[in-house]
């Protein structure tokens, strides 16, 4: 593992919902001081992620990046990560001395680069790096749920949920699905057959 001050911790939010962006973001934290209760965003409460972001924002340095579906759509979901994450990395006031990344793929950065899987787990500078992407990305969804009502985007954020399925089905796939994906391609050609 790197050792020195300013390593970023980066990781996305958004891989596997049929619709909506990728969310990516870059912390850098110090080494003392740094927020009780960093792990995995999936594993921690809402309230408890909105908490702690706050608490992240306050005393580290913080960057988010987006790929849309477009660009999703376009360069298949793992360059749209990756390309989340170097907008993430490119946008931090400082440039780091290396980066952590969660996974075993990093995207192309300017720094030495470590892929730990399992990052958001065990390392807690990417663990504050999915906690950030995750509430973003929560919070976007929850916008874009007044935009395009029916599907309930606030509550399912765009994963395949049984009630996105059934929105899906039901409306057709709207303005944020993700047409490279199967279950938006089979609904929509449901729709057209029917």
């Amino acid at each position: 593992m790197f050792a020195r001050m300013g390593i970023c911790g980066i990781d996305e939010a958004g891989r596997g919902p049929l619709a909506g962006p990728v969310v990516a973001a870059a912390v850098i934290l110090p080494r003392k001081g740094r927020p009780k209760g960093l792990e995995d965003s999936k594993q921690l409460t809402a309230e408890a992620r909105e908490d702690l972001a706050a608490k992240i924002r306050a005393i580290g340095l913080v960057a988010v990046g987006i790929a849309s579906v477009e660009e999703i759509d376009t360069l298949n979901i793992l360059r749209a990560s990756h390309l989340a994450m170097r907008r993430a990395f490119e946008a931090l006031p400082d440039i780091p001395v290396a980066a952590i990344v969660d996974g075993n793929m990093a995207p192309d950065l300017p720094c030495p680069t470590e892929c730990v899987v399992d990052g958001d787990v065990i390392v807690p500078i990417v663990s504050a790096a999915s906690i950030i992407a995750k509430v973003e990305r929560d919070r976007l969804m929850t916008e874009l749920c007044a935009q395009f009502p029916g599907y309930g985007f606030s509550k399912h954020k765009g994963y395949s949920t049984p009630e996105h399925q059934e929105a899906l089905q039901r409306l057709g796939p709207c303005a944020i699905h993700r047409r490279s994906f199967r279950p938006v391609q089979l609904a929509m050609e449901t729709r057209l057959a029917g």
